[in-house]
């Protein structure tokens, strides 16, 4: 494993968002590490992601923006709520401008495939170890961590980062093991060609289908040359979760028969689509034991209600990297200090995304309406300044900076 001649081994285990945000802020933070991948090459499945401005400022920290702009599209209008059986707008809120006068960025949206060759491009190719499967993580009898892989290689390391995902095996090595659970919902994906859209599909916006015990989603991604297609719906009998799991058009929009006509033309301009059982996990009340930690999806999966998914992996990556370089003699300190930093804010993020699910999905009647006038009346993108003006690494310091006050008063 590379490191510098004084500084920890680091091992994070998992190439995805999460594990490859990590390296590149411990890069950035004078730290070395190894990247194992079970994957033979880096890829991200899936479609489309949201990156808001709280994930935007700490990418430009790292220096990757340029190819990021390269691809990403900036939202010129986010959080266009449409009613499911006529279109008919009940919310929509202006971005251009305001984003970057309330939060110095814009939001963008964008394939996860093009945000991890954003930080691919921050991680230089000798710290990436591809074809590494993780089948166990087990401590020294010294301060050490011993990772075991598939191929039988043995790999020793000061700090373990699980940035393994929903179903991690890092986990197992901080907290009981325990199998996620089925939320009851499942999750289609696809991508339609931007020739293939209607024009209302590729414009620079976010918009919400809401409908009962559904809602569908979708913006332009790739530059522009593909709209990103996501619909939640009753799961049935289906509980496979499986980034590669595959339903049928007709299964697709059997689900939104019923829906506007634009809807329907949508989900048919659409290739085959994607399906698979969204997953949900109780928060946890610890991320970190010994010189173990998580990360990302295997620390806080959340819902997509939200889509702050990938920004929190960001977040955590980058606060994390600077605890590790900010205390690299006492790394276990290290560790709970970014437990500490980012626990209660990942779990608030978690327990609102799976409370949206209802308020999504409500049936047509008094509720409804209650929802859709909230929705007239609110003005998210100030409404959510805790989430979106939030900067990770200046709470960190912040917070540092009280501690050290208090101990000088105690």
């Amino acid at each position: 494993m590379p490191a510098l001649p004084h500084g920890p081994r680091i091992a994070v285990v998992g190439g995805g968002i999460g594990g490859l945000a990590a390296a590149g802020f411990l890069r950035r933070a004078g730290l070395t590490a190894t990247v194992h991948e079970q994957a033979a090459v880096l890829a991200e499945v899936g479609a489309g992601l949201v990156a808001a401005p709280n994930a935007v400022r700490l990418l430009r920290r790292l220096d990757v923006m340029e190819p990021f702009l390269r691809r990403a599209v900036a939202l010129e209008r986010a959080w266009e709520f449409r009613r499911w059986a006529d279109g008919s707008v009940l919310s929509v809120e202006k971005l251009t401008g305001v984003c970057e006068r309330l939060y110095g960025e814009r939001t963008y949206v964008l394939h996860r495939s093009d945000l991890l060759d954003t930080l691919r491009s921050a991680v230089p190719d000798a710290w990436i170890r591809l074809g590494a499967r993780c089948t166990s993580v087990d401590e020294t009898a010294g301060d050490g961590v011993v990772l075991r892989f598939a191929d039988g290689s043995l790999v020793e390391a000061d700090v373990v980062i699980g940035a393994d995902g929903m179903h991690s095996v890092v986990r197992g090595a901080v907290t009981e093991p325990a199998p996620p659970e089925y939320s009851g919902l499942c999750a289609f994906r696809t991508l339609v060609p931007a020739a293939a859209a209607p024009e209302f599909a590729r414009r620079p916006t976010h918009t919400i289908w809401l409908g009962p015990g559904r809602h569908f989603v979708h913006y332009p991604i790739a530059g522009g040359e593909a709209v990103n297609v996501v619909a939640v719906a009753p799961a049935g009998d289906h509980t496979r979760e499986s980034w590669s799991a595959t339903a049928s058009p007709e299964d697709f929009g059997a689900e939104f028969a019923d829906w506007d006509p634009r809807v329907r033309a949508l989900i048919a301009a659409g290739g085959t689509p994607g399906r698979w059982a969204l997953l949900d996990r109780a928060p946890l009340r610890r991320w970190s034991r010994g010189g173990v930690t998580l990360l990302g999806d295997a620390a806080h999966p959340m819902f997509p209600f939200f889509a702050q998914g990938a920004a929190q992996a960001v977040e955590d990556a980058a606060v994390l990297a600077r605890c590790l370089a900010d205390s690299p003699d006492d790394l276990r300190h290290a560790l709970k200090r970014y437990e500490s930093a980012r626990l209660a804010r990942t779990t608030r993020l978690q327990r609102l995304s799976h409370a949206r699910r209802d308020v999504n999905h409500l049936p047509d009647g008094p509720e409804q309406r209650a929802r859709d006038a909230a929705l007239a009346d609110s003005d998210p993108l100030v409404g959510n300044g805790w989430i979106y003006g939030f900067d990770a690494e200046k709470a960190l310091a912040r917070g540092s900076a009280d501690s050290r006050s208090s101990n000088l008063h105690s």
